[in-house]
């Protein structure tokens, strides 16, 4: 409930560059970065590959962002478009006013405390979704079961009493 009022926040403040806070985050990342590939903004911005394809797609479709070429053609690369460079240069200045009046409502120790704790989970969650992928990678593959034969004349599988 927080979460959403806070993003409804920055929400209202960037609507005039026409980007969402979440829109945001993901052009500051890519502008941080250079070119960036899916595996480094998921890491970035702790935000899983659904979700992150999800909003890159819709950026793209925009015209603020676009594939760059990368020698390994399995990796989607990333760069802001000039367009996308625009939108993210009036949006700064209006993230800071949101950001301004998050440190006036909260107070500057309050909120050193809560991005600090923030941080720690943010560390937390990359790390869990890493170790995550580095078990699924040692996991062997599993061969393929073979089908189940039907028997014909009820149409499901034999019970082992059958045989």
């Amino acid at each position: 409930m927080v979460t959403r009022a806070v993003t409804q926040l920055y929400d209202d403040v960037l609507r005039p560059s026409g980007l969402r806070v979440t829109q945001f985050s993901i052009l500051a990342a890519i502008a941080g970065i250079g070119e960036a590939n899916l595996k480094q903004l998921e890491d970035a911005l702790a935000i899983d590959q659904t979700t992150l394809t999800r909003s890159l797609n819709l950026l793209e479709r925009d015209g603020v962002i676009e594939r760059a070429s990368h020698p390994d053609g399995r990796i989607k690369a990333m760069r802001l478009t000039s367009k996308g460079r625009r939108a993210l240069g009036v949006a700064r200045p209006l993230w800071a006013q949101a950001q301004d009046k998050v440190l006036r409502e909260l107070g500057t120790q309050a909120w050193i405390d809560a991005r600090r704790r923030l941080t720690h989970l943010l560390h937390v969650a990359v790390k869990k979704r890493r170790l995550g992928r580095e078990r699924r990678r040692a996991q062997p593959s599993r061969a393929p079961r073979p089908p189940r034969q039907l028997d014909r004349r009820s149409m499901r599988a034999p019970s082992a009493a059958r045989r």
